[in-house]
This record gives structure tokens, C-alpha cells and sequence, in this order.
């Protein structure tokens, strides 16, 4: 994998081309110089850990091409040493030298892959998108999407929970505005992939049609350029701005709720795009019948197309979802971590990519193997533990099995003393463990009435703590439910 960098504004050009020749053939001493640099400004143990591994590879037309161990490493040099690797190659290279990171993918069948870093700094600026800096010269001049291009359909890995979602957003990127999706309204939890299948739709549609004016803007973006263009007196720059787009895309409309101008604005900027044949995509944390706070016009028109609904993953899709990531980043963890961590981080993609990241972290740091011990420390102080659902169903088959009796029997009237046990206990978990009333309990429970269900729950409340035995079970029991 590649990654360039240009550091365009260097000063100290190097134009002798004797000179340059000398650089491109001696390259190892002159990334020693940049190490030297790099050494005097920073601490020892940093040093190593993510400069000492970095290996020179070429220099050759202004470009200087360095292999690190894995997409984190490079990500990590990005976030927080850029700064400090300009000024090292300002001081070596001079001017006008870019940055090309190679980073195996593949270790196994040792191909790598060209990708462009997507914080490339650009020599020609584009119109930034922002209330109080949209102006009428700028509306049909070359426009920055906004989009991710990291966040792509190659890398949104489909199942049971997104893939009528990812199949309508292909179907849109091929024809924007050409479908019966439109408006597409994609909505679901947090951290399920609604701003990746978004970001990859916009980046096909962008890929298949460049001339058009494709723009991804989050709710609450929109709302701080609307504030700002009132305040600056330019709203009519603003309006006809958006009014400009063929593709628009809000992401998170749900941080409208509430603000009744700001809807207002974004109505009138709805209906005019969606007269005038261009595409809308949008999405929110909840459907647009469970939304509070938004106009019910407005709500309405979200329904005018598609609402395609993005679920939590399920164990086979997170487990799908860390093959890939461990895969794109050259890691050999085992079979057996990548289930552990498939089945305990049940909420959302966003806890994968951040165990993943945390060990990746780990690993390179300290040296060590990611093992399963490493793995549940970092799962532990990673993911936020959801607790098991326990049903009325899982209670009573526990029950049953720890009594040494049938369903059947609880479901009956019979007053042999361990099936009257059974079911007692069970009535009790019901009521600690579920949200069931007690009517709702005994109905499920041999269709018992009411008054015998807080009676059952009593008895075994005052029972436990005299009876070690039914104690002891019951904590069994519980223990089962929980695992």
C-alpha cells in the first residue's frame, strides 16, 4: 500500500541535478540525516518505537518513499510526528519533495496496493464549505465533496444487517436521481456503518459522474453555515449554493430536532433539489415516525422514497468485518482471538475498529504477540459490556434442569414438591430478570394467576437466606443466565 504526502511549501529547493543524483543513489545516508534530526527533537523511547523501523527505499523524482510495518504505524506517524517529519525533510531534501509511505497489506502473497493518503495536501484549494465563506463565485467552481474516500464499498463488508441498505445505495450510486430511492433515508444506531455506506455512495457517484456536484454535509455543519450566513448577510449566497448540488447528502438529521428555522431552510433547499431531478441521501439515528422535535412536513418528505433500515451487526458480520480489518493491516492474529472479540463486542462496528487499533498499538509498542490474553486486556478496557438479554424462556428451561424436571411439568397443575420448586423459582428469576409483570409471568408460567406469583416470590426471597442449598442453586442458575 502506498501513501503519498506533498509538502509543497519547503523552502530551499534542490535544483542541482548532480546533486538530486547524488540523493536518489545514496539514500540511506540521507534518511540517516533525517533520523539525526528527528532524534534531537523528540524522546528516546518514541524514537524507537516508530522511527528506528521505518527503511528507506527510494528517492526519485522529488519523492522519498519509506516502508513502515502496518497501516497503523502510518496512521500514527500522520496524527501526531507530521509536523516533525516536514521540518526533517525541509532540513535534508528542501523544497517541493513529497512523501510516499509503502505499507504491505497482503504479508502472505506479498502484493502491495497503491492508495492516496487522503490528508495529500492539494496545491489548488478548493471552496471550503462553510456558511460564512459560501460565495455566488464560487458556486459552480470545482467543490470538495467532503467526502471520505476511505469509507468505500470495497471495504463495506455486507451482511445480514446492512444488505438491503449497501444493495439500494449501489442501485443509487449507478443512477443517482434515476431510481425510486429518492430520497434514500438510511437510518439505525450509532456505529452501524451509516456514515461508511454514505461516504460510499457519494465516492462512486463521484468516481462514475465527475461533473457532477456531489456534497456530503453533516446536520449540524449545515446548521452552524445556515447561523453563519444569517449573521454574515449572506443567505442567498447560501441558498444558491445548495440549491447548486446533484447529490446531497446529510448525515445524522437528527440534530435538527428542534431547530424549526434551520428545518425550515433545509424544507425549501429539499423541495427545490428534489424538483429539479437532483439526488438526496440522508440518514438519522431513528425512523422518520420515531423522530421528535421535526416538522411533520419535512417528515413526510423523508418517506417519499426509500427508508432502508442498518441494524447492529450480528456475530457473523463482526466476525467478517476483523477478518478484513486484520487482513488490510498485515496482522496474524488467531482464529480463536478473532471469535472471542467477534462474539463480546456486540455494539457496534466502531468498538472493532477499536480493539483492532488497540492492538495493533499494543503490539508495535511493546513487541508482543497478539494472543488471547492481550486481546481480552484490550477488549476489557475497550468495550462497554452489554449484558446478556435473559428471557422468561431461558429462565424456565434453567430452572427445569436444575429441579430435574420437565417443562411439561411446570406447565402443569402438579404439586410434587420439586416441580413446585422449580416452577417458584422460576416465577422469581422471571420477576429479577425480565421486565414481565407478575400477570404476564404467571400467564407464561402455567398460566398461574397473579396472587400465586408474588406468593412464589416471596416465599423464595425469605427462603434463599435460610436455605443454603436452594441458595447455592438459584446463584447456579443466575450464573447460567448470565453466560
Amino acid at each position: 500500500m502506498f501513501f503519498k504526502k506533498n509538502f509543497s511549501n519547503f523552502a530551499f529547493p534542490v535544483k542541482n541535478e548532480n546533486l538530486l543524483f547524488i540523493m536518489e543513489n545514496n539514500i540511506q545516508l540521507y534518511w540517516s540525516q533525517c533520523l539525526s534530526f528527528i532524534r534531537d527533537n523528540i524522546a528516546e523511547e518514541p524514537f524507537k518505537t516508530w522511527f528506528a523501523p521505518i527503511v528507506p527505499i527510494s528517492y526519485h523524482d522529488r519523492v522519498l518513499t519509506i516502508a513502515v510495518p502496518s497501516n497503523f504505524f502510518y496512521e500514527f506517524l500522520e496524527e501526531h510526528y507530521l509536523d516533525l517529519m516536514k521540518a526533517a525533510l525541509k532540513q535534508v531534501f528542501g523544497d517541493d519533495v513529497s512523501l510516499m509511505y509503502e505499507i504491505m497489506v497482503d504479508k502472505s502473497n506479498n502484493t502491495p496496493i497503491h492508495v492516496e493518503s487522503t490528508n495529500a495536501v492539494s496545491l489548488k484549494q478548493k471552496p471550503v464549505v462553510d456558511g460564512n465563506k459560501i460565495k455566488a463565485e464560487e458556486l459552480f467552481n470545482d467543490l470538495d465533496p467532503r467526502l471520505n474516500p476511505s469509507y468505500n464499498f470495497n471495504n463495506f463488508i455486507e451482511g445480514i444487517s446492512n444488505k438491503l441498505s449497501r444493495q439500494i445505495g449501489l442501485s443509487v450510486a449507478e443512477k443517482p436521481a434515476h431510481t425510486a430511492f429518492n430520497p434514500l433515508f438510511i437510518y439505525g444506531p450509532s456505529g452501524v456503518g451509516k456514515t461508511h455506506l454514505v461516504n460510499a455512495i457519494g465516492t462512486q457517484i463521484k468516481q462514475r459522474f465527475p461533473n457532477l456536484r456531489v456534497l456530503y454535509v453533516s446536520a449540524h455543519l449545515f446548521m452552524v453555515q445556515y447561523t453563519d450566513s444569517v449573521r454574515n448577510n449572506t443567505y442567498n449566497d447560501f441558498m444558491n449554493f445548495y440549491q447548486s448540488i446533484d447529490v446531497l447528502i446529510v448525515d445524522d438529521l437528527q440534530e435538527l430536532s428542534g431547530v424549526t428555522k434551520t428545518q425550515n431552510v433545509f424544507f425549501h433547499i429539499f423541495n427545490q433539489l428534489h424538483q429539479t431531478g437532483k439526488q438526496l441521501i440522508l440518514t438519522a439515528d431513528r425512523s422518520p415516525v420515531e423522530m421528535q422535535g421535526v416538522e411533520e412536513r419535512l417528515l413526510t418528505r423523508f418517506k417519499w422514497g426509500m427508508l432502508a433500515e442498518m441494524e447492529k451487526p450480528n456475530e457473523e458480520l463482526r466476525r467478517k468485518i476483523l477478518l478484513y480489518k486484520v487482513h488490510h493491516n498485515g496482522l496474524n492474529i488467531s482464529e480463536d482471538v478473532i471469535n472471542y472479540i467477534a462474539h463480546v463486542a456486540q455494539e457496534s462496528v466502531r468498538d472493532l475498529e477499536g480493539i483492532i487499533n488497540a492492538l495493533m498499538a499494543y503490539s508495535v509498542v511493546f513487541n508482543s504477540n497478539i494472543d488471547m490474553a492481550l486481546a481480552e486486556k484490550v477488549v476489557n478496557r475497550t468495550v462497554k459490556f452489554v449484558k446478556k438479554k435473559i428471557t422468561i424462556e431461558d429462565i424456565i428451561q434453567k430452572s427445569c434442569n436444575a429441579f430435574g424436571v420437565s417443562e411439561e411439568d411446570v406447565y402443569s397443575q402438579s404439586r410434587k414438591a420439586n416441580i413446585v420448586r422449580a416452577r417458584q423459582v422460576a416465577m422469581y428469576l422471571a420477576q429479577k430478570h425480565t421486565d414481565l409483570s407478575t400477570t404476564r409471568i404467571g400467564t407464561l408460567i402455567g398460566k398461574r394467576n397473579h396472587a400465586t406469583v408474588l406468593h412464589s416470590i416471596k416465599l423464595i426471597e425469605d427462603q434463599i437466606n435460610l436455605i443454603k442449598d436452594l441458595r447455592n442453586k438459584v446463584n447456579d442458575i443466575e450464573l447460567e443466565l448470565k453466560n
